[in-house]
């Protein structure tokens, strides 16, 4: 009886935990097909719209070309998971089982990195993007996501794991370094490789401040930088920002739907959350 009284509870928590998280949501979607009086009331029990009207959605569509924001975006996400992947598990691998000169003096400052704020880097990044003429390019959104100091750190604790004995079965069958960590050690790292890739994705998805300072061009410019640039300087337009928004979702719904079983796994395995 006490069982079913605590899960009873725990599942009353949870739901109502959900429908808090739900809330900005439902009001972003509701908000999305006010006028623009609507959203300006007072009264907050005006929560349906009293007519939806879709051209908001005809009018953002015609603002903004999503098309080309959505390819931007996209491609961005796809380079930074795999250069964050790969060279993550390079990097990871050779802190982890190699011996070298200056390995804890290297891997020292990879956690100092992960220390100092993100924006420390921001001239000296963009200087270098500018002398390579990258500006209002991919490989421009791209370039701060080459390397990733926690992608490095999250895989160096997946290889330090695993046993040794893997290794010294590889080397008795003949293996190298490099046949041994592409063969025998990689392949074990997979959930690791998984949740890199969704923290990367997570991240990259939402940057705000290295689009909008790269790339001042709308039409290289992403997703968030875009909705940024839509915010007026005397009014706002709530309908239009929020539908804006609301089909800037769409991407990250879509693939997580996808990958659902994937992103559970891997949040599960790094033991980490977003």
């Amino acid at each position: 009886m006490k069982k079913t009284i605590s899960n009873v509870l725990i599942y009353i928590v949870l739901i109502l935990v959900s429908i808090i998280m739900l809330v900005p949501f439902a009001w972003m979607f509701l908000t999305a097909f006010k006028t623009t009086a609507e959203t300006m009331q007072v009264d907050p029990f005006v929560i349906v719209p009293s007519v939806w009207q879709t051209q908001n959605f005809a009018n953002v569509i015609q603002a903004m070309d999503f098309v080309r924001l959505y390819a931007n975006t996209l491609a961005m996400v796809a380079l930074r998971i795999l250069f964050a992947v790969l060279t993550s598990t390079l990097a990871g691998y050779a802190f982890a089982r190699l011996h070298f000169k200056g390995k804890n003096l290297m891997f020292t400052l990879v956690l100092v990195q992960m220390m100092i704020p993100v924006q420390i880097y921001v001239i000296p990044q963009y200087v270098m993007v500018s002398k390579m003429h990258l500006t209002n390019t991919v490989m421009g959104l791209v370039f701060p996501g080459l390397v990733s100091a926690f992608g490095t750190f999250l895989l160096r604790q997946a290889y330090m794991q695993l046993p040794r004995d893997l290794e010294e079965a590889a080397i008795l069958d003949g293996c190298n370094i490099p046949q041994t960590f592409l063969y025998i050690m990689a392949p074990l790292t997979k959930s690791a490789m998984v949740a890199l890739g969704i923290f990367t994705a997570v991240f990259a998805y939402k940057d705000l401040m290295w689009p909008m300072i790269v790339c001042p061009d709308n039409r290289a410019t992403t997703l968030a930088s875009a909705l940024a640039k839509m915010n007026g300087q005397y009014q706002q337009k709530y309908p239009e920002l929020m539908m804006a928004a609301l089909i800037s979702c769409v991407p990250m719904i879509i693939i997580y739907v996808i990958f659902q079983k994937q992103f559970i796994e891997g949040i599960a395995t790094s033991g980490g959350k977003l």
